[in-house]
């Protein structure tokens, strides 16, 4: 099993984030603490394979919490799980040795596409001896950063598509496709199709809300 250590202040975004995790294959979470000093205490103390960590932490920056791993001799990998779009973070992300960024808000399946690749490079990369060639490196490291590019159907836009994820993920209480629309700013019919999009493919879910007299209304909920 892969040892996540979760590091997230928002204990309802700490709480979603172990549930995520644990419910991909091979993954198991180690712990989850809600600042940096306490992410550098745990990684001292406990096995960790590899940390989900946020950057705005109460204590510190996520980037500090990454060098101070390195200056301690840490060899844990970092996923950085952050708001943070700033290219130079980003640039200081890859220069202190983060494998994967993933933009908040999220869904369930972008994290999990995230461990999936990072516990195949794991595979690939954790055994003794060397590579034949460069292919192989290359090979490794496709694995690790090549973005698993899903085809949409057709008429549907990944642009769309991330609005409408969006204004769900934001959602606790589940929305309407009307209500769907009017936050991400596009048509209802637009909006039902994707959300059915999503809650097909194990992204949402949907619940009938019983209301007025007359037929349920479905709503749609983040996973």
């Amino acid at each position: 099993m892969i040892s996540v250590l979760i590091v997230e202040d928002d204990p309802v975004a700490a709480e979603a984030h172990r549930s995520y995790v644990e419910r991909v294959a091979g993954f198991s979470v180690a712990g989850v603490v809600h600042s940096g000093a306490d992410a550098l205490r745990f990684c001292e103390r406990n096995r960790v394979d590899v940390v989900l960590l946020d950057f705005y932490l109460p204590d510190t920056h996520g980037l500090t919490v990454c060098r101070a791993l390195r200056a301690g001799g840490s060899e844990v990998d970092v996923i950085a799980v952050t708001s943070a779009r700033d290219l130079a973070v980003i640039r200081s992300a890859v220069s202190v040795g983060v494998v994967q960024y993933l933009l908040k808000p999220f869904t369930f399946a972008s994290l999990r596409d995230k461990l999936v690749r990072y516990a195949a490079f794991r595979e690939q990369a954790g055994g003794a001896g060397e590579v034949a060639g460069q292919a192989d490196v290359d090979g490794m490291l496709a694995t690790l950063r090549t973005p698993d590019h899903r085809s949409l159907p057709k008429g549907m836009s990944a642009e769309t598509l991330q609005a409408v994820t969006e204004v769900l993920a934001s959602a606790a209480g589940g929305l309407s496709a009307a209500a769907a629309a009017d936050l991400a700013g596009v048509s209802r019919v637009t909006a039902r199709r994707y959300l059915e999009y999503l809650a097909e493919n194990g992204l949402a879910r949907r619940k009938p809300h019983y209301g007025q007299v007359g037929r349920p209304e479905v709503r749609f909920y983040p996973r």
